[in-house]
């Protein structure tokens, strides 16, 4: 039986590079409409209100927790007379991870399938061998037979993301591409799915967020948090497992696999809620690690807790490894725990619950 939940499943499977959301966008809208009001903005980012306990005295405060929405991907900016795409690309990649990779390009006819090529190491000379791949050095070749014919398939401007379907692992893991940050997204709305099965938070609407572009402008956090005016924010993302070969604990911190969601102290984030949710966490005995950012953490949070006239925000991560990779690593558990730890803290809240400015 598998483990993976039928939303992430769906998520993972929809395609969706920053500014071009639309799929997961719609899964997860669908989904939100089951238990609270969802819509969609103009930037593609799609919100879930979840009202306040019956008989919550007016006026009430609002709580978004936000997840981003979007994957990272590539970019078609050139079609050779050979009938080759060339490509940048959408948010960070490390270009050893994209040779020979497959691909699904996004187009206005459906999706279409190609392979990332680079020239075979049996025609490389011995200097070209020890160098390493650039973006420049790659084309995707969706087996046309010249210029005209893939630009009948193919326009300057589509995008393509990297062809890996969803793989359950054992002891309750799973690889995939896009897991950074369907992950988030999903848990931000799991976590407004349990504060409106307890009947809403006492004072407090629960806004759930997938924002969108966040790999590239941080485009959905910024007009979600102005729109939304939130009085306090839980931003939810992925941060590296620090468990894998290579790694340092003493730079990143040590946060496993399986060790629960990582609660983020920082000069941007504000004390209060980080108390909030260890309590939370100690009182629901979910475990949970800490981590420290001494200027921004990279993630929508930086854009979240500046507007307006400034945002009370926290920052809760998953363990994750082979980040920005088509087989990034995470433990299912830790998906779990970070949704409960979040609607805990959400729980917490009542009428008369500030988060002062500092």
């Amino acid at each position: 039986m598998s483990d993976l939940p039928p939303l992430l499943a769906g998520l993972l499977d929809a395609r969706g590079p920053s500014g071009h959301e639309t799929a997961p966008a719609a899964i997860w809208a669908d989904a939100a409409n089951q238990f609270a009001s969802a819509s969609i903005d103009g930037v593609g980012t799609p919100s879930a209100v979840v009202a306040p306990r019956a008989g919550s005295a007016e006026p009430h405060r609002r709580l978004m927790i936000m997840g981003h929405i979007d994957e990272i991907g590539l970019i078609v900016t050139h079609v050779d007379d050979d009938g080759f795409l060339w490509f940048r690309e959408v948010g960070g990649w490390d270009a050893q991870i994209l040779v020979g990779q497959r691909v699904k390009l996004i187009t206005k006819d459906g999706e279409l399938p190609g392979a990332i090529g680079k020239k075979p190491i049996h025609l490389l000379r011995d200097e070209e061998r020890k160098k390493v791949a650039e973006i420049k050095d790659l084309h995707i070749d969706i087996g046309a037979a010249g210029r005209e014919q893939a630009l009948a398939m193919v326009r300057i401007g589509d995008v393509a993301v990297l062809d890996a379907d969803p793989v359950e692992l054992p002891n309750g893991r799973l690889l995939s591409r896009a897991l950074d940050n369907r992950l988030g997204s999903f848990v931000a709305l799991e976590a407004a799915r349990i504060v409106a099965q307890a009947g809403g938070a006492p004072g407090w609407e629960t806004v759930a967020v997938a924002a969108a572009q966040e790999e590239t402008t941080f485009g959905g956090s910024r007009t979600s948090s102005f729109s939304l005016a939130p009085d306090a924010a839980i931003v939810v993302d992925v941060t590296h497992a620090t468990d894998a070969p290579g790694i340092d604990v003493k730079e990143a911190g040590k946060h496993e696999l399986g060790s629960g969601p990582v609660i983020t102290r920082g000069t941007t984030l504000h004390p209060q809620l980080f108390e909030l949710l260890c309590d939370a966490g100690q009182d629901r005995g979910i475990a949970f690690t800490i981590d420290a950012s001494g200027r921004n953490t990279g993630t929508d949070a930086d854009a979240v807790h500046l507007s307006r006239g400034g945002v009370p925000t926290a920052l809760v991560s998953i363990p994750l490894r082979y980040m920005h990779s088509p087989v990034e690593l995470v433990a299912l558990a830790d998906v779990h725990a970070c949704a409960a730890l979040i609607a805990a803290a959400a729980l917490r809240l009542d009428e008369q619950t500030q988060f002062l400015r500092r």
